[in-house]
């Protein structure tokens, strides 16, 4: 199963965030209008992610909350009729929590760096590095962001956005 290692983070400046990550010469990918339905699970994660308002993802994943650096496990299911989808799923699972935000996303490496503005909590940075060459070399990558950024431990955020609406 593919892995990450991630991390969430306050981040206020979202602009000063961009130019961040444009000086490390990460590539922008545009901003992405996100829906994230979390569904009740008997174990680990299911969210149905919709993406501007059209295609959509069910992600199952399962990590721990924790803050900092912490490794997560994943599937994804790719979808292009994101109503159907939510009527489906919604019909399945119960609801616990819709999270709405806007993402810009930018690609480093084998690093996806989000830069999010989340309703009802804020602006954040999260960094996912994919283990596809070992966590050693996902460690370093994963470092070399949290120090790009100056991300202080103070800034990270223990669960998902969605444990936060909660």
């Amino acid at each position: 199963m593919p892995q990450n290692l991630e991390m969430k983070a306050v981040f206020p400046d979202l602009r000063s965030a961009a130019a961040i990550a444009k000086n490390l010469g990460a590539r922008s990918k545009g901003i992405l209008s996100q829906k994230d339905i979390y569904f009740d699970i008997p174990r680990g994660r299911l969210k149905l992610r919709i993406l501007n308002k059209r295609n959509c993802e069910l992600i199952a994943y399962t990590r721990p909350n924790s803050s900092g650096g912490r490794y997560s496990t994943y599937r994804i299911l790719p979808g292009r009729d994101a109503a159907a989808a939510e009527r489906f799923y919604a019909g399945i699972f119960d609801t616990c929590v819709i999270v709405k935000k806007k993402r810009r996303l930018f690609l480093y490496k084998n690093a996806r760096i989000h830069l999010d503005t989340v309703e009802q909590l804020g602006n954040f940075v999260e960094f996912e590095v994919a283990v596809t060459h070992g966590r050693k070399q996902a460690v370093k990558l994963f470092q070399e962001l949290a120090g790009a950024f100056g991300i202080k431990d103070s800034q990270t955020i223990e669960g998902s956005y969605g444990d936060m609406l909660m």
